[in-house]
């Protein structure tokens, strides 16, 4: 008896996917719950897991595109042949003794990903996680360090046959590859809010100084009680939501000919991965504490990195904040991600003179940005918003602190 693999409908929108990965090989013993292989939609990546014991059988390569609903393997009732090491012969049980058995390493799903496509050993990669898992760091590295494969007796003896090797464009000078679905969706999105909508930048800066002074008095305090840091994103939430509240235009989107207010603040936080940028929603920002805010932040950027965002994850956003500064972004202009009306950039943080009571001093400054759709939002309207969120930055006291 055999149980069909099939694609999963993984959102109401979604019709169709790409295999990414197979975490497990075709033959190989698969129990159930385990990972069998990622699918990559325009949207999120998700691991679909066995939902039966037995051998797995692939009947699609990676890479290929399915449809909701497709049979992509079977898993055949039964032991592998690797499984039956026990009922083998004395003889070969000494020579299998003789290797020593090897313990199969523990790997994390992004891991587990680059072991498959850079066709890694994962029994000669040292892991650096707890209990000796196999990070994403590791499997990096591995590929990196890799000797190169020696010639083979034919490419030794026959120069004629290196030359068009050497001369392929592809092998050398670039690298051809398909969009993921994922990539395909985001360059879509981004022309689709460029040719609708009409983006007009509006930038201010603000002075961190009282922010980074109460993080610091009260990390100790709030790491003992939630078990988690305190970050700067919670204040922004926090200013944001303040700063929507006082510019009610902002969390509007325009459809049609309507124009339609929102009167919740679903807050979306701009999440960078390895396929793209997805920005997960983090739900009533209004009514949660710091603690639940940073809680939130936590989960989503470890569902991103291990490839297990939802797609309820990314529905229903009001607003956007994106931090360029965790990768040095000094200033940028964020597009909006249709259809909201409101972006903010967060930058990196530097120490700039500036002038103080008439005095020059030295402060961390961060440069904000707010892209704005401008069919909604006049420009009085953004700089007001950008205003209030500076105000409540510089002076945090504003905020309803709860920690």
């Amino acid at each position: 008896m055999s149980v069909e693999v099939k694609v999963p409908a993984v959102g109401e929108s979604i019709s169709s996917g790409v295999v990414s990965v197979w975490h497990k090989k075709s033959g190989e013993q698969v129990s159930a719950g385990d990972p069998l292989f990622t699918l990559e939609t325009d949207k999120v990546s998700t691991e679909i897991n066995a939902d039966a014991d037995g051998v797995l059988q692939t009947l699609v390569a990676e890479g290929a595109e399915v449809k909701i609903g497709d049979v992509v393997a079977t898993i055949e009732e039964g032991k592998a042949d690797g499984a039956e090491t026990k009922a083998k012969p004395p003889e070969k049980k000494t020579e299998t003794a003789k290797a020593g058995p090897q313990k199969e390493p523990v790997l994390s799903p992004s891991a587990r990903r680059i072991v498959t496509e850079e066709k890694l050993d994962p029994q000669e990669i040292r892991g650096s996680g707890k209990g000796g898992r196999v990070m994403k760091s590791d499997a990096l590295s591995a590929a990196q360090n890799r000797a190169p494969e020696p010639p083979t007796e034919k490419a030794k003896g026959d120069h004629a046959e290196e030359k068009p090797a050497a001369a392929q464009p592809e092998s050398g000078r670039f690298t051809r590859k398909k969009m993921s679905p994922l990539r395909r969706k985001i360059a879509a999105q981004l022309v689709m809010a460029q040719h609708t909508a009409a983006i007009l930048t509006t930038f201010n800066e603000c002075d961190m100084t009282a922010v980074q002074e109460l993080r610091a008095k009260s990390q100790d305090a709030f790491t003992k009680k939630n078990g988690l840091k305190l970050g700067f994103m919670s204040f922004f939430i926090k200013a944001t939501v303040e700063a929507l509240k006082a510019v009610p235009s902002i969390n509007s989107r325009i459809e049609g000919e309507d124009s339609i207010q929102n009167h919740y603040y679903d807050i979306g936080v701009a999440v960078g991965t390895e396929r793209g940028l997805v920005v997960p929603v983090v739900r009533d920002a209004d009514k949660k504490s710091f603690a639940e805010l940073e809680r939130d932040i936590a989960n989503f950027a470890m569902k991103a990195r291990e490839g297990k965002m939802k797609i309820e994850d990314l529905q229903g956003g009001v607003f956007t904040i994106s931090n360029g500064g965790v990768y040095g972004s000094l200033l940028s202009t964020p597009i909006l991600n249709p259809p909201q009306s409101g972006i903010l950039g967060m930058h990196t943080i530097q120490k700039r003179p500036v002038a103080i009571n008439g005095e020059v001093a030295i402060r961390p400054m961060m440069y904000l940005a707010l892209s704005y759709d401008h069919r909604a939002v006049d420009g009085k309207e953004a700089v007001t918003f950008l205003i209030t969120v500076k105000e409540a930055i510089e002076d945090p006291n504003k905020l309803a602190l709860d920690f």
